[in-house]
């Protein structure tokens, strides 16, 4: 089984950063591409940014300029970066890991964390 755990939330003003944090454990061969999600009260879970193995990253138009994501794969540790925060982005965070588990196969199978919540009020 595979682990994901998000930390890093808090409340922010706006202006303000944050640096979210999802770490993979258990049992892993290696992680493929790699994505923050967000959803606010009352709306759709959308896309905010992805990096694959290879590093590639893209992001939502809202958050572009803003957010950076990044990886370190000797940690299985995926990090958001969020810089020049609005209310906007108040929501809950997740991430998503495709991983594969077993170094014979190619299936990768995707996993979810909790979540952590980013509040951004005056």
């Amino acid at each position: 089984q595979v682990q994901l755990v998000e930390s890093g939330g808090g409340l922010v003003q706006p202006g303000g950063s944050l640096r979210l944090s999802c770490a993979a454990s258990g049992r892993i061969f290696s992680i493929n591409t790699m994505i923050w999600y967000r959803q606010a009260p009352g709306k759709e879970r959308e896309l905010v940014a992805r990096i694959t193995s290879g590093g590639s990253t893209n992001y939502a138009d809202s958050v572009k300029g803003r957010f950076t994501v990044s990886r370190d794969n000797a940690k299985n540790t995926v990090y958001l970066q969020m810089n020049s925060l609005v209310p906007e982005d108040t929501a809950v965070y997740y991430c998503n890991g495709f991983v594969q588990s077993d170094s014979t196969s190619g299936t990768l199978r995707s996993y979810w964390g909790q979540g952590t919540q980013v509040t951004v009020s005056s």
